[in-house]
């Protein structure tokens, strides 16, 4: 099999880690949620993320509970898919010759997306060395580790090559770090010209400080929501330039509407998600931007 000219050819140290991180780690490495895996082993497309558009909602007008369950569950995958989709769609235009980024990459779909759009080659990055191996062993099983690779290392230092790569990206991954740190990470690997795309929940600053609800959702994901305006003073700081900012939480709702009466799947965290978008105080974004 020929090896692809990926950015590094052997194995990486253990990540740098600070102490939130390693408990970061901690939490994916011991993480076995139903509503990452059974949704994941519809078409083996494992997505950390949420799902956006328009819900089936005949799915909850099946009378036999095991078939009730069944479509439930492959239509949240459906939404969560079209949503890894558009982030991949603000992508290109790629080539099978070009290399991409995949910041927090979990169990890997994102990824995995990108190279069936485009062809290219994918470094998916994440903390947790778990993670890391799964995927690996999905793209073994698709027959495409030699493009698409997965790597236990901290995506504010991954050690690749500076301007490397034509497009990167963050789905649902940047409230784990600090903006600066990760923005500036981008700016050195991505080449001039090259697209970088973020798809997270943040708070919104006309609304105030953070919400009761969007604590909550800190304390249930171990992480820090940071507020809107913080992403576009840090990409102003570190050379990206958004191109296309589209408010996706009105699109975000019925996932969460058709996932809180998902028996089999609910984590108890579905009504504050569903309390924050409609009060205004979080909000869904997709944000694209160049680097120059």
């Amino acid at each position: 099999m020929t090896i692809a000219p990926h950015a590094d050819t052997t194995p990486a140290p253990v990540p740098t880690q600070s102490t939130y991180q390693t408990r970061v780690a901690d939490y994916w490495n011991a993480e076995e949620n139903p509503v990452n895996l059974e949704l994941g082993k519809i078409d083996d497309l494992y997505h950390h993320h949420y799902g956006i558009g328009a819900a089936d909602w005949s799915v909850l007008d099946e009378s036999d509970p095991d078939l009730r369950r069944e479509r439930i569950t492959t239509e949240l995958h459906r939404l969560e898919h079209a949503q890894a989709e558009l982030l991949a769609g603000h992508l290109g235009p790629l080539s099978p010759a070009d290399r991409v980024f995949d910041a927090g990459c979990g169990r890997g779909g994102g990824s995995v997306v990108a190279h069936l759009r485009y062809g290219c080659h994918a470094d998916g990055v994440t903390i947790s060395a778990k993670q890391a191996a799964f995927a690996n062993e999905q793209a073994r099983k698709r027959d495409i580790d030699d493009r698409v690779r997965y790597h236990h290392r901290n995506m504010l230092d991954t050690g690749f090559a500076t301007g490397g790569y034509a497009a990167s990206w963050n789905n649902e991954s940047t409230m784990y770090v600090e903006l600066e740190l990760l923005f500036a990470e981008h700016a050195r690997l991505l080449r001039r010209g090259g697209r970088y795309v973020v798809v997270t929940g943040c708070y919104n600053d006309t609304y105030g400080r953070a919400s009761r609800e969007v604590s909550q959702i800190n304390a249930h994901y171990i992480c820090d929501i940071h507020p809107r305006s913080e992403y576009f003073r840090a990409m102003a700081r570190h050379r990206l330039v958004p191109v296309h900012v589209q408010d996706l939480t009105a699109d975000a709702i019925p996932y969460w509407e058709l996932r809180r009466q998902a028996e089999h799947l609910v984590t108890g965290i579905e009504d504050t998600f569903l309390n924050a978008y409609r009060n205004g105080s979080f909000q869904y974004l997709l944000i694209a931007a160049d680097r120059v």
